[in-house]
C-alpha cells in the first residue's frame, strides 16, 4: 500500500481509500516511499482522468502522484485547482482569491506563481510542520476544515462533519462563540468567503440541505 493519500494536514497516509483528485507537489518520492514534502511551490489538484494519459504511480524520475478524498481536503492540505486540467475551477479560484485577499493588491493578470509564493507561507512552516491559524466559529465558510479534539473536522453550513479516509463521520453542530484551529489556509479561507464554492465528498442529503451549494 502506497504512502501517497493526504489528510487534510497534509500528511502523507497509507490507506486503501481510494481519492476524488490527485495531487502533484513534483518529484517527492524514490521508490515506492515519500522522501520529502515537496519539491517545488505550485501544488496543485488534477483530476483522476485528462486526454486519456496514463501514467505508472509513482514511477521513477516522474512527479508523484498523490490523492485526496475530495476537493475540500485538497484545500486543507494547501493545494489548489490546476491550470491545465481544471482550467474552468482554477480561474474560478484564483478570481475569488484576488476578490477574497485585496490587502494583496492582485489582480487577474497576476502570476499564479505569486499566489503560490503566499499559498506557501501558510501551509507549510519551516520545519516543514502544518501551518494553522486561529479563527471564530461563526466566521467560518463553508469548505474549511478545523481542528477540534486533535481531529480533522470539515465545516458545512452549521455543521462540522469528522474527516476520515474513507469519507466524513459523527455529524456536530457547529460549535457557537469559539474560537477554533483553521486547518485550511488562511487566504484560501478568505477565497471561499468571496464566493468559491468548494467540492466536498458529504452524502446528497447533506448537501442539499447548504444554501450554497443550490
Amino acid at each position: 500500500m502506497l504512502q501517497n493519500r493526504l489528510d487534510p494536514s497534509g500528511n502523507f497516509i497509507r490507506t486503501s481509500a481510494r481519492g476524488a483528485l490527485m495531487g502533484n507537489r513534483g518529484v517527492i518520492h524514490a521508490g515506492a516511499e515519500i522522501v520529502r514534502p515537496f519539491k517545488h511551490k505550485a501544488w496543485i489538484t488534477c483530476v483522476l482522468s485528462f486526454k486519456g494519459r496514463q501514467r505508472t504511480v509513482m514511477a521513477p524520475g516522474r512527479w508523484t502522484e498523490l490523492f485526496f478524498l475530495d476537493e475540500a481536503t485538497a484545500f486543507a492540505a494547501g493545494h489548489r485547482p490546476c491550470f491545465e486540467c481544471r482550467r474552468e475551477d482554477a480561474n474560478r479560484f484564483k478570481g475569488a482569491w484576488v476578490a477574497g485577499n485585496p490587502a494583496h493588491q492582485f489582480s487577474m493578470k497576476t502570476s499564479i506563481n505569486a499566489i503560490d509564493e503566499i499559498l506557501h507561507k501558510e501551509r507549510i512552516g519551516k520545519e516543514h510542520t502544518k501551518v494553522t491559524h486561529q479563527c471564530q466559529s461563526l466566521d467560518l465558510p463553508s469548505g474549511t476544515f478545523i481542528l477540534l479534539n486533535a481531529q480533522p473536522y470539515l465545516v458545512h453550513n452549521d455543521r462540522i462533519h469528522r474527516w476520515t479516509p474513507f469519507g466524513y463521520e459523527e455529524s456536530l453542530a457547529l460549535p457557537v462563540a469559539a474560537t477554533l484551529t483553521v486547518l485550511t489556509p488562511e487566504s484560501i479561507v478568505s477565497a471561499f468567503r468571496a464566493g468559491y464554492v468548494s467540492n466536498v465528498g458529504l452524502p446528497p442529503d447533506e448537501l442539499n440541505n447548504c444554501p450554497q451549494m443550490e
